[in-house]
């Protein structure tokens, strides 16, 4: 079974179609630029273009990063404009694809659906945290598998700051951080969020997965086990689709 997956993202939106079976990508995904100011009107026209790159026709689940309620509703626009506040999303991409069914999901938390079936938290139980940096750091917690949606952990206060300003992929990037001192914020972060959640597990989400093996082994001192995610960087597409799918069931 296919279902249409797109990753709404602040720098990029990425999309394919997503094999439901397999828990991976059916066709090579297609990437187009989050435009800037990211406003609803020049998000979903990225959305419409990577959508007709396949010539979809059916159910699509989107990723948003932010706060999303009831499978539509916008609540949060950390790192998009903040004209997304209290959007329809699903009546807003439905209408600019053609009238296709929408779902749309918190991106974080569809990662970690994916990762919790197809991935690096499947048969796990406990408590598990998914955290995936990119522009922000989103999060994705589960017990005994089942999810805790919209933790948005990323916006934790963290000696003085908001921790994905100091944490983020793009944090490591705009303050020019080596891989050592980016590790130790890290680390700074994951020990608060194991303060707070005892988790057994965390999973490490988002592009920076791809390059666990440059980082991972700095991170000391946390008793939790810490993993990259095995979908990397297309877990959040997997875990839209896999939503779509859940609603598009009969």
């Amino acid at each position: 079974m296919q279902i249409f997956g797109v990753d709404i993202g602040g720098s990029g939106i990425k999309g394919a179609p997503v094999d439901l079976d397999r828990g991976d990508l059916a066709q090579e995904r297609c990437k187009v630029l989050t435009p800037h100011p990211a406003t609803p009107d020049g998000v979903a026209d990225g959305v419409k273009q990577v959508v007709d790159h396949f010539g979809w026709s059916g159910p699509v689940g989107l990723t948003f990063p932010g706060v999303v309620t009831g499978g539509a509703t916008v609540r949060t626009a950390a790192n998009v404009d903040k004209s997304w506040i209290d959007t329809d999303a699903r009546v807003l991409f439905s209408g600019r694809l053609g009238g296709l069914p929408v779902t749309v999901v918190n991106d974080a938390d569809a990662a970690g659906v994916a990762e919790m079936q197809f991935g690096a938290g499947r048969g796990r139980r406990g408590t598990v945290v998914l955290l995936t940096f990119g522009t922000g750091i989103g999060s994705a917690v589960f017990v005994d598998g089942l999810l805790v949606p919209n933790t948005e952990l990323g916006h934790l206060e963290l000696n003085g700051h908001e921790a994905e300003k100091k944490a983020s992929s793009k944090a490591k990037e705009d303050h020019g951080l080596s891989w050592e001192q980016w590790a130790n914020r890290v680390r700074k972060y994951l020990a608060h969020v194991e303060m707070l959640f005892s988790p057994e597990l965390f999973i490490i989400g988002g592009g920076v997965s791809r390059k666990a093996d440059k980082f991972l082994h700095l991170i000391e001192g946390i008793r939790a086990e810490i993993v990259p995610a095995q979908l990397q960087n297309n877990a959040g597409i997997v875990g839209a689709a896999m939503r779509a799918a859940q609603e598009d069931a009969p």
